[in-house]
């Protein structure tokens, strides 16, 4: 049996993280669990060393960087295989043996995605679905790049499941809401890169595993559900500052030609006319502000 670590990051979300946890230990498979926690502020690592092995980050190290203290750890004690989870997630308990079923199988990939749900209650649009298909509106069922906006598009957002996503599909990149990545993957290439801080990390670490020979593949008997966050979405400060700041990022190392132009582009009009933390963000890219950069 491969030697598998769940990585789960907390920040002030201790609720979250429990529920999530307690998914996990319906998981039948031999797994290790560790929880690294943001510098939350409430009582989560209190509460959290009850339930699992918890490392303590002194400051607030974002996605990218809390997440690498975990995979870390994982690395040093012996890990065949990490998993990334989102601690507003849920899982199947099925999802480390259909992972492993299709490492097995597909020696080629490095980097394994699974079908993510919307949790119920936390649909983009309510009241578009009747109340037997709550659990089955897909969030992710993988997902490209938008290489002429320089997005993560996901597949099958806001569809009912009826089978349309039934067949493993190689894919442009794993999202980090959940992604389970060969440790030989990170020995190669790294972790995620830290001066993303938020958002965009896992398509930089998806296009840099793939560089490097990797494939990614999107498995569909996976599964979990997702409380996707409606307070960090479009128009939120927080998308503001990092995704103007961290599209320059990404684009700029690997988007074509045209894309690169009109992201600079864009990003001057931004400093013009935007919103506030577009200014800040595109301020901040031009001036090597990364990691947290001037995020409040």
């Amino acid at each position: 049996m491969p030697k598998v670590f769940i990585v789960v990051l907390n920040w002030n979300g201790y609720k979250d993280t429990i529920e999530c946890l307690k998914s996990l230990e319906k998981i039948p498979e031999k797994i290790e669990i560790v929880v690294v926690d943001n510098a939350s502020t409430d009582d989560s690592v209190e509460k959290l060393k009850k339930l699992a092995e918890v490392i303590e980050n002194k400051s607030n190290l974002g996605f990218s960087g809390g997440n690498n203290v975990g995979i870390k750890y994982a690395l040093e004690n012996g890990a065949d295989f990490v998993m990334i989870i989102n601690n507003d997630t849920l899982v199947d308990k099925n999802i480390i043996s259909e992972f492993l079923r299709s490492a097995n199988k597909n020696k080629d990939v490095g980097i394994f995605s699974p079908k993510i749900y919307f949790a119920k209650g936390f649909e983009y649009h309510k009241k578009r679905y009747k109340e037997q298909d709550l659990g089955k509106v897909i969030w992710y069922a993988g997902g490209e790049i938008d290489w002429e906006n320089v997005y993560g598009k996901n597949f099958g957002v806001d569809e009912v499941d009826k089978g349309q996503f039934e067949k493993d599909k190689e894919i442009d990149f794993a999202t980090g809401a959940c992604m389970f990545v060969r440790s030989e993957v990170f020995k190669q290439i790294g972790m995620f890169d830290e001066r993303y801080f938020a958002y965009l990390e896992d398509a930089d670490l998806s296009l840099r595993s793939k560089k490097a020979g990797y494939k990614i593949l999107f498995v569909s008997k996976t599964m979990l559900w997702h409380k996707v966050s409606q307070s960090s979405g479009i128009g939120s400060d927080l998308n503001d500052y990092f995704i103007t700041r961290n599209r320059l990022i990404f684009g700029i190392a690997y988007a074509p030609l045209h894309s690169k132009l009109a992201l600079i582009k864009e990003s001057l009009i931004f400093a013009q006319v935007g919103r506030k933390w577009q200014i800040t963000g595109a301020r901040d890219f031009y001036l090597r502000r990364f990691g947290k950069g001037s995020w409040r």
